[in-house]
């Protein structure tokens, strides 16, 4: 019985190991896709691509001044975007295309977004993102242009907090 007992726990490890390769791969890129080629339409009217991701780590984030989840994290991506923008971070609000852009002015303005906010006008940049259309959806893309990670609703912000440092230490 202790030597099923042992094989069992032994098992147990083995699985534990793969399961934590294969999670070291995921945020090494190796199982990572590219982000869409997309162009991001600023609200000063400049434009930025997703080719201008590369470098930073960054999170790209669809919202809409109309999502409740939306506005409600909106602080807390605010503070993220401030504990990590002087080592590698940047963050993309993405407004939906249903989103007035005056609304989405207002806010911006408002609250002193510090970071960038585009308007999807034509629905363009969801589309090409998986055809997001639940806010929020946030996408975490590492320095190389890949997307490590998805978040439909609310992230975990602590979680959140982990990955973007593991990231950035990967330089």
């Amino acid at each position: 019985m202790q030597l099923m007992a042992g094989k069992a726990r032994s098992g147990l490890r083995a699985v534990t190991v793969a399961c934590a390769s294969a999670a070291a791969l995921l945020l090494a890129g190796c199982s990572a896709a590219p982000a869409p080629q997309s162009t991001f339409v600023l609200l000063d009217g400049s434009k930025r691509t997703s080719a201008d991701l590369k470098g930073k780590v960054t999170l790209v984030n669809f919202w809409a001044t109309s999502c409740t989840t939306c506005v409600a994290e909106m602080p807390e991506m605010v503070r993220t975007f401030e504990k990590y923008r002087g080592q590698g971070y940047d963050h993309m609000a993405v407004a939906m295309s249903y989103d007035p852009p005056s609304y989405v002015v207002n806010f911006a303005q408002t609250r002193k977004l510090p970071f960038s906010v585009a308007i999807d006008n034509t629905g363009a940049v969801a589309q090409a993102w998986g055809d997001v259309k639940l806010t929020p959806t946030s996408y975490l893309v590492d320095r190389k242009g890949e997307i490590v990670k998805r978040y439909v609703g609310q992230p975990d912000f602590a979680d959140l907090h982990q990955l973007i440092e593991k990231l950035l230490a990967q330089g």
